[in-house]
């Protein structure tokens, strides 16, 4: 006769939060069981390949700075390739070079002269890195909150510094210009950009996931397996299936965890969305892996790159694969000609040879996370677990720092020692 010792802990959703929650209580020695809706886990950190082109969900990078992750990654495996720590901002016509000068000293002319914000902007950068760079992560999540617009108004930069470079760099990060994304996950960014290196795994952003359940018994994981009901102990698939187990953790997105617990009181989630343009080129209109920003106030395209000049592997041999996001869906059938257009400025005639690949529309990119807003990180509610980026910050770290502290607490209610 089987006991509740011998069920497995149940977790709904294989993304980078309930893989983390997964592996923790695994390495614990607890059996585990995860149903994924989809067809391949990872969530919203997903690599398609399409006609030997590894097409990410949306432009993503791994921060190799993660302090959680990284320590619960195998990065070496990975193979992440770096971008270079700055961007090629567009304005006035051209494409002017504004770099990390710490690290990169011989651009500090270049970045100097370069017409975005003034002088005192660029030192109040410098400010900025050194004031975080001492402080700790915990100060910062501790740190009162604000907007990133008034945050970065506050420390004094000018309005031309927030409009031209801030608006569409963390553009890219926040999906959203407007800035109204809490000042403590600005500094916490910004550290970890002042720190380390934007990177992409050599094979894809889903390498990530995928390293993850690669750790987990096989047979843990159920693909195509849309769970429709939970309680405390069982789940019950769309198939009318119903599995058993010793507890159940909601791991889903924020609007998939309301509608599988309507009753709970977890707040509404609300979305940043996005939109990503897949070309492929025959040579790279940059040839370094940098990102490019719209630092000229208009258009529709917020940041470029060439993936393939930062991981060859994008692509097959020989040819060059350019992501652009355009924020909000923007779903209208004629983007991808005014995409195109837009960038004939940036880079001249060449990228009228460039052919459309696919465009990723996301309306569920990221979850708002506005200030004075107070996530408890993860939760209990009528006797199910749940975890997620939508209960911490909307990031890889956020999702496993979740999944990780979940795991922690069931272990500590069964008084089992955390590994």
């Amino acid at each position: 006769m089987s006991t509740d010792a011998d069920k497995p802990v149940l977790i709904v959703g294989a993304g980078m939060a309930g893989l983390a929650c997964a592996l923790s209580l695994h390495q614990a020695g607890l059996p585990v069981r995860l149903c994924e809706a989809s067809d391949e886990v990872g969530g919203r950190v997903r690599t398609d390949v399409v006609e030997g082109f590894r097409l990410d969900r949306g432009f993503q990078v791994y921060l190799d700075t993660y302090p959680r992750t990284s320590q619960l990654l195998d990065l070496p495996a990975l193979e992440l390739r770096p971008f270079e720590p700055g961007a090629l901002l567009y304005r006035e016509g051209k494409l002017h070079r504004l770099m990390d000068v710490f690290r990169r000293p011989s651009s500090f002319l270049r970045s100097v002269r370069a017409p975005v914000g003034s002088l005192s902007d660029k030192l109040r950068v410098g400010w900025l890195r050194r004031k975080l760079s001492q402080s700790s992560f915990a100060e910062i999540a501790n740190r009162q909150e604000q907007s990133t617009e008034s945050y970065l108004r506050d420390f004094g930069f000018s309005e031309s510094m927030i409009d031209r470079f801030f608006r569409s760099f963390y553009g890219g990060i926040f999906l959203e210009r407007e800035l109204q994304t809490t000042s403590r996950m600005f500094e916490f960014t910004f550290k970890l950009f002042s720190q380390g290196n934007a990177t992409l795994p050599a094979k894809g952003m889903g390498e990530i996931p995928l390293q993850l359940a690669r750790r987990l018994p096989k047979g843990s994981i159920g693909l195509q397996e849309k769970v429709c009901r939970v309680s405390p102990q069982s789940v019950t698939l769309a198939s009318g299936e119903i599995i058993e187990g010793s507890a159940t953790v909601v791991a889903t997105d924020g609007s998939t965890a309301e509608q599988l617990l309507p009753e709970s009181s977890l707040p509404k989630t609300e979305w940043r969305s996005t939109t990503t343009l897949y070309y492929v080129a025959a040579q790279s209109p940059v040839k370094e892996a940098i990102l490019c920003l719209n630092g000229s106030g208009s258009g529709i395209v917020n940041n470029c790159c060439v993936l393939t000049d930062a991981a060859p592997a994008y692509a097959p041999q020989g040819q060059s694969l350019i992501s652009v996001s355009v924020m909000g869906p923007c779903g209208e059938e004629n983007l991808s000609p005014k995409v195109i257009a837009e960038l004939t400025n940036w880079f001249g005639p060449q990228t009228q040879s460039w052919r459309h690949l696919r465009t990723d529309h996301l309306p569920r990119g990221l979850p708002v996370q506005r200030p004075h807003r107070e996530p408890p990180t993860f939760c209990q509610e009528a006797g199910l677990w749940i975890c997620g980026d939508h209960l911490s910050s909307a990031s890889i770290e956020g999702a496993v720092v979740s999944g990780q502290q979940t795991a922690r607490a069931l272990l500590r209610e069964r008084n089992i020692e955390t590994p």
